[in-house]
Order: C-alpha cells, then structure tokens, then sequence
C-alpha cells in the first residue's frame, strides 16, 4: 500500500511539472517590465562618448536609443570595465553590450549576438616621430604596448607574443603612449580615426597598419530574444535611412555593413 501511494504521488508530481505554464521571464518581457534597457559602454569615441553637457552620444549610443524607442523604452548607459562586460551582463547589472564590441568566438560563445553592424581593425598608434622606425610588425618585437584590458587589441599583442600594459580603456591607451609610458598602442581603426592625428586630441600621434580585420556587434545574455529583436530593428533602421544617417553625423558611413534580413 505504501508503495502504491508513492508511486501515486510520484506520478501526480510529474504531471503537475508537466503541465504547469512556463513563468521563465524572457528578457524581452524582464526589459519591458522594468521599463529601461541598460546599455553597457565604455568611454570611446566615436561610438560612445559624453558631450560638453555630460550626456553620452556617438553612433552606438545614439543608435541604442532608437533602439529602445523602438520597444517603448527608456535608455540607461551604464560605464562598464571591458574586461568584466559578461559578468556585468549575466549579474543583469547591464542588459546589453553595444560598444564597438569585436565580435570574437570567445564573445560569441559567452553571449547571444545580433548580426554584426561594423567593419573595423586593431591598428598601431605611435608618436609621429617615431612611426618611421616600426615600420612592420617585426620591427615593433621590443616595443611595450598599452592595450585596454580584455579587449580585441590585447588580443592581437597576445598573439605576437610582445610585452603590453592592460589599461582600463582604449582612451587610456592613447594616453600611455601621448605620455611615453608606452611605447605604442593598439586600438579599433574607428577610434584612431577619431581621436588620432592632425585636428584631433592627440595631434602628435599616428595610426599606422592594421593586424587585423573585425566585424562590430552588439551582446546580449545567452539565449536572449533581444539579439533577434535588433537583428529586425537593424533591418529597418538600415531600409528607412536612419542607421545611414547618424553614422554619418559621426564620420563612420564607410565602415557601416547593410543590414538585409537574409543576414
């Protein structure tokens, strides 16, 4: 009898498991519940970076809040440190990454990503004085690099094999080698277009080769449904002119992939 009554319960168990509704909160439905999408960035221009009044602006941050008009949310731009931007997104302290963010099969394991927006590189910065002395790869072996933490262009010293200093931020890298704690820097091709050269901040450094090519995209928690919501949102944003016309507000028209819903 005891068994019977086990097996009975067991059973009713199973079948209450079996067909009770599913209350797992998509991230769709956790956004809209709160009301906000909360973007995680770094200080980096010309995608992410503040305006003389403190608000943040750039082609990512601009195109993040159409974005979240689009779903009838509110905007929040949360400064993160690069090298801890899953943990930020799994703690659910940000719920997505939009930041020139190199689309690396370590972020496209760790993260559901939406079609890649951007073409990019990791490109050399060097005091002008000196560029025609590390004139290839090889020639830089003895040079120390400031490279942000975490980041693709750490990637790319790691992979030479050549001495680095991990800083917080690209914008600090830049600031290593104006200083000449570095040597040399290593960072995306759109902020060395920006911030590098004459009629910039840093008119006494020079960008000089590539050591790579990247595609930019944008990183969600694992299995969010917000990847395939801006993959849509992308296709329109493309089609109706917008996505055209804020990356030519900030110089990056060139390096824009069309976005098509065959992607």
């Amino acid at each position: 009898m005891k068994k019977t009554m086990i097996r009975i319960f067991t059973a009713l168990i199973a079948l209450m498991l079996c067909c009770a509704p599913a209350f797992a909160e998509t991230d769709m439905e956790y956004v809209k519940n709160k009301g906000t999408l909360v973007v995680g960035i770094t200080d980096f221009a010309p995608m992410d970076y503040r305006d003389e009044n403190g608000e943040w602006i750039g082609f990512d941050a601009d195109l993040a809040k159409a974005f979240a008009d689009y779903l009838g949310l509110k905007v929040e731009f949360v400064e993160i440190e690069w090298d801890n931007k899953i943990l930020e997104l799994n703690a659910k302290s940000i719920d997505c990454v939009w930041n020139g963010m190199t689309l690396t099969d370590a972020v496209k394991e760790a993260m559901e990503t939406a079609n890649p927006y951007a073409n990019n590189a990791q490109v050399v910065i060097l005091p002008a004085d000196k560029a025609a002395e590390f004139a290839d790869v090889a020639a830089m072996s003895k040079l120390v690099f400031a490279v942000e933490a975490g980041s693709a262009g750490e990637g790319e010293i790691d992979k030479l094999g050549y001495e680095k200093t991990a800083v917080t931020a690209q914008a600090d890298a830049l600031m290593e080698v104006a200083a000449g704690t570095s040597d040399a820097a290593v960072i995306d091709s759109l902020m060395a277009a920006a911030m590098v050269g004459e009629g910039t901040g840093y008119p006494n450094l020079v960008y000089t080769f590539g050591l790579n090519s990247e595609e930019y995209g944008v990183g969600f928690r694992k299995g969010s449904d917000l990847a395939a919501e801006l993959n849509a949102f992308m296709v329109k944003a493309w089609e109706d002119g917008t996505m055209l016309k804020i990356a030519e507000t900030y110089g990056v028209q060139a390096a824009i992939i069309p976005q098509t819903a065959a992607q």
